[in-house]
């Protein structure tokens, strides 16, 4: 049997309150009674009993990081640029955009060298508190951002005589600094909820915060990742709803703007609810997936015939995935854009230097056509047919 040690045992316990945040227990009160205890490192554990939970974090996460850390900021550049900033539902996507990359980088920093490479960003003091907060602030905010150009075009194609007043740039600045002020304020609390304990040199939930953690992550989440989503479905299907009346009398232009604006934001929409729904389910039913009882296992033989245990790490492969196509979400959006709007389109081949790319091959072909044209087939006596330069 391999004896782990104490510091060993505090990554296990970790990743296990990452995972499970329902828990009926908190390492501060496991390690309260107890000191060096023989028990299965988390590399271990997952490496050993769900390696595709650790190999599709390691793999596929930075695959999202490179498409969104190129992707956000052009998306960034081109909505809030001179001529797009004109339209309110720029502001928001453009803002959008930047929420979505300071969520990747905070993603890295936090959870991906933390929980998946085992390089603790957050065991220090400040930053155990200062990181949970910033980690949360996008992940509540890009949904209400959602939420805010998916109402703004149900007033625009349902209501258009009032778009005139509700859907300009400068309310649309004000609900966008009301969303922010809103999702920093819920964002805070986790300050209050998370502590840096210099015996252990470790960052974890507070014990004594416990019942208020629970009962405030599962009101959180509720709101944000499950209301909110089923908000921005509803409204969508008002809106198809109603350009589906209007083009059923005559051309698909909406009332509420070009028809490809209409297809862009409902694209973005909906790719988000496909997104973070899923996600949601999979969150809402960890409290029903038992684990195994950490203080009675001793080595991985006893995890490998614990049938509680296989249940919980086939749950974390699954979640794994779920949580990988949610992650997608900040990074895809360059995609929808690219392929739905055409103004998005010219501007991101124009800042990338693809017209000038086209623009050159087709120089090349006119070039080459001009020169075969210099040349014409004759016969001379019957002998075949020569190529002969006029």
């Amino acid at each position: 049997m391999v004896l782990y040690d104490r510091d060993q045992l505090l990554k296990l316990l970790k990743i296990m309150e990452n995972t499970t945040l329902f828990e009926n227990f908190t390492t501060h009160d496991f390690f309260s009674n107890q000191s060096g205890v023989a028990r299965p490192s988390t590399t271990d554990i997952l490496l050993r009993f769900e390696p595709y939970s650790v190999y599709i974090d390691r793999i596929v996460s930075p695959i999202w990081y490179i498409i969104g850390l190129f992707g956000n900021p052009i998306s960034a550049k081109v909505w809030l640029g001179r001529k797009s900033r004109k339209n309110s539902s720029a502001i928001y996507l453009g803002l959008l955009a930047i929420v979505h990359m300071f969520q990747l980088i905070i993603h890295f920093l936090f959870v991906e060298l933390t929980y998946t490479w085992d390089i603790p960003t957050n065991d220090k003091p400040v930053l155990c508190e200062t990181l949970n907060v910033l980690s949360i602030i996008p992940q509540y905010l890009a949904p209400l951002l959602v939420l805010g150009f998916t109402v703004e075009r149900y007033i625009a194609v349902c209501h258009p005589f009032k778009k005139e007043t509700f859907c300009t740039v400068h309310r649309a600045i004000i609900v966008i600094a009301c969303l922010t002020a809103l999702s920093v304020g819920f964002a805070c609390v986790q300050a209050d909820l998370w502590k840096y304990y210099p015996d252990y040199k470790k960052c974890f939930a507070k014990a004594e915060n416990q019942e208020f953690q629970t009962i405030w992550t599962a009101i959180t989440e509720i709101m944000f990742f499950l209301v909110v989503p089923l908000c921005v479905l509803m409204f969508n299907i008002l809106v198809i709803r109603e350009i589906k009346r209007i083009t059923s009398h005559g051309p698909a232009v909406t009332a509420g703007g070009s028809q490809t604006s209409t297809v862009t934001l409902l694209s973005v929409s909906f790719y988000f609810i496909c997104t973070l729904l899923p996600a949601s389910v999979v969150y809402a039913i960890q409290n029903e997936m038992p684990n195994g009882k950490l203080k009675n296992l001793q080595s991985l033989e006893l995890i490998a015939t614990d049938p509680v245990w296989l249940s919980f790490f086939t749950y974390i492969a699954i979640r794994k995935v779920v949580e990988e196509i949610c992650l997608s979400n900040s990074a895809c959006y360059f995609f929808i854009y690219y392929i739905t709007g055409k103004y998005y389109r010219q501007q991101v081949n124009s800042f990338l230097g693809i017209d000038k790319c086209c623009r050159r091959f087709s120089d090349k072909d006119s070039t080459l056509s001009s020169e075969k044209t210099k040349y014409s087939l004759v016969s001379t006596n019957g002998n075949g047919m020569h190529a002969t330069q006029i």
